[in-house]
């Protein structure tokens, strides 16, 4: 067992890793889930609040079960190879804000770094000035770090606190088992599902959480995480999550390819929208946000699965900034930006940057 979780670890595991999450992505987008987006973090952690009604917006309502099986892939990953170890207290408040920012910036772009592979692989040349932002913000990022940016170390907690995540997942499943889809029905019991529109287009419940399961499991073993890919690569010239980034890239690619899925353009994309400016900023913002949170929102969920509450926080930010972009018109769709989405781009930046500041060691 323990060979198997180094094999992942090592430089030909994280390449095996990314190939298999992409082509674990295309084949949940084969089996319902919406065009070039087989798995993306932000937009469903979008739907999972409007399943639970802390949106309105009928067309993302969706209690999707890829989250749900990512935390408890990696936290059956951390149990099985001993490496569940419940901590927090590094700045929580912050990190929850940092989640609220990161997720308004993802949906001004419609989309999460792991979206931002699958888009490209779709041939979405809007995906293009995404993963621009995405390098910059990162980048921006890493000026900190150099400064001594530090959100402070977490410490060990009780046990039980580490649970409290897996937990809540567990809870989600429960719900969506209590309360199933009812067809032509917008409401099953108290959860909420879209009739039309994203949320409508899912994979079979059994196929979304195996595939989250699997997921988590390989991405906690691998520590695949595209913030860091890119962060480590500017930082410190270190190419080996890059490389998990590429193979991911590689094989959605080739797939797509291989099944006729390749559409290169700009125009009539699956869920995305052509303002290049506004693609750009939104995932600057976001790629700070991550940056300065320690993961990508992927990384962040596979954290919080081997008890870390830090990255717990992170993700109820994501949850609660998704809601908030829908309820006060920031987030995007295929016709544009929202009507506040530019709001939500230059003033999220805005507070990273103070974040960023704030917590630099003077002189570092």
């Amino acid at each position: 067992m323990k060979s198997i979780g180094n094999f992942f670890a090592s430089t030909t595991g994280i390449i095996v890793v990314g190939l298999l999450l992409g082509c674990i992505a295309v084949f949940l987008q084969l089996s319902g889930n919406p065009g070039n987006m087989g798995v993306c973090v932000v937009c469903f952690n979008r739907d999972i609040a409007g399943g639970l009604g802390l949106h309105r917006a009928a067309v993302v309502q969706y209690l999707r079960p890829e989250i749900m099986g990512m935390v408890l892939g990696a936290l059956a990953a951390a149990l099985c190879f001993g490496e569940f170890k419940a901590r927090g207290g590094s700045s929580p408040i912050t990190r929850f804000v940092l989640g609220v920012v990161a997720a308004m910036g993802a949906l001004v772009f419609l989309g999460c770094p792991w979206r931002v592979i699958l888009r490209l692989a779709g041939g979405d040349g809007n995906a293009l000035f995404g993963f621009a932002g995405l390098v910059v913000g990162i980048g921006v990022g890493t000026l900190f770090f150099r400064r001594g940016f530090s959100l402070g170390r977490s410490t060990a907690q009780a046990k039980a606190s580490g649970w409290v995540m897996p937990l809540i997942m567990l809870g989600l499943v429960a719900l969506y088992l209590l309360y199933p889809p009812v067809a032509g029905q917008e409401q099953s019991g108290v959860l909420f599902y879209s009739l039309k529109g994203p949320g409508a287009a899912h994979a079979p419940f059994l196929l979304s959480l195996g595939g989250g399961l699997l997921v988590g499991f390989l991405a906690q073993r691998s520590r695949f995480c595209t913030m860091g890919a890119v962060r480590d690569v500017l930082l410190f010239r270190q190419w080996h999550l890059a490389l998990g980034f590429a193979a991911m890239l590689a094989s959605a690619f080739a797939l797509n390819f291989f099944l006729g899925n390749f559409h290169a353009g700009f125009e009539a994309q699956p869920i995305a929208h052509t303002q290049s400016l506004w693609n750009f900023m939104g995932m600057v913002t976001a790629g700070l946000a991550f940056a300065l949170a320690g993961g990508c929102p992927g990384r962040q969920l596979f954290m919080a699965g081997e008890g870390d509450n830090d990255a717990a926080v992170f993700v109820l930010g994501l949850i609660v900034g998704a809601a908030l972009a829908h309820n006060f018109g920031m987030a995007s769709s295929g016709a544009g930006i929202g009507a506040h989405g530019d709001v939500a781009a230059l003033g999220g930046l805005v507070i990273c940057l103070i974040i960023g500041f704030c917590n630099c060691k003077r002189g570092a």
